[in-house]
């Protein structure tokens, strides 16, 4: 459990990190349990369903394979 917790943690931060980069009009795209923030002129962006949904669709993946 806690292997899958430190993973979850880990795509949270990459995607995070990654996802600026690949905004659209100033906008990432994101899911509704995804969170925005604008602190002091920055963004954040932490994408928590979306971490959820990639982790569903590897685990899915990989049973299957």
């Amino acid at each position: 459990m806690l292997k899958w917790l430190l993973t979850i943690a880990f795509v949270v931060v990459v995607v995070g990190l990654v996802m600026p980069r690949l905004r659209q009009d100033g906008v990432p795209k994101k899911l509704s349990g995804d969170i925005a923030v604008r602190w002091r002129g920055r963004h954040y962006f932490f994408p928590f369903a979306s971490t959820i949904l990639l982790s569903l669709l590897f685990a899915l993946i990989s049973r299957l394979l």
